[in-house]
């Protein structure tokens, strides 16, 4: 396996543009994505990408599919308009097929569900036209993965316990147990 920050090091343009509404998956990956020698740009909304999009258009693309002002196709359409050449993945939460398809109709190279490493965003990005990705080598578990969906469910509700576990449709002490514990490996 390659090292991905000497990878990137060889890029002419190295731009990103990162669009996510969730702030801290947002910061958390923005800063993953720099140490590995891009250089982000962190927007959380439609309008704020399209702005930067138009101010400069990055070669670089990760952007989340639904957001409170609109869904990241928007913005797919608006960087393949000012970029032709740039590569962009789409990164959701609620990954379906539909979705899927609609994405890369729209000029993303790749599909990627939350919550996405920041290598397996990397390798989606600098992978070559027509290959297909590797599997993650150290995939989430799937005790993980239910994990982080019950948190995304719970920072969305704003902490609200009851809330969270009728959006889950689970019992909420059933849920107080299990916000309770260590993130599982």
């Amino acid at each position: 396996m390659t090292d991905l920050s000497t990878d990137v090091a060889g890029l002419a343009d190295k731009t990103l543009l990162l669009l996510d509404d969730d702030a801290p998956l947002r910061t958390r990956l923005g800063r993953a994505l720099e140490q590995r020698g891009f250089e982000p740009t962190l927007v959380g909304s439609v309008s704020e990408a399209l702005t930067a999009v138009r101010s400069h258009a990055p070669a670089y693309a990760v952007l989340d599919m639904r957001l409170d002002d609109g869904s990241g196709l928007k913005v797919v359409e608006a960087v393949r308009d000012a970029r032709p050449d740039a590569k962009i993945i789409m990164l959701t939460g609620y990954g379906n097929i539909a979705t899927a398809v609609q994405a890369v109709k729209a000029g993303a190279v790749d599909y990627l569900s939350k919550p996405a490493d920041a290598d397996d965003v990397v390798r989606a990005l600098l992978a070559k036209t027509g290959d297909s990705p590797a599997p993650p080598e150290n995939p989430m578990s799937a005790d993980r993965v239910r994990w982080e969906h019950i948190q995304r469910v719970y920072e969305l509700c704003n902490h609200n316990v009851s809330e969270t576990a009728r959006r889950l449709n689970m019992h909420r002490r059933t849920l107080q147990r299990i916000l309770a514990k260590r993130a599982p490996r």
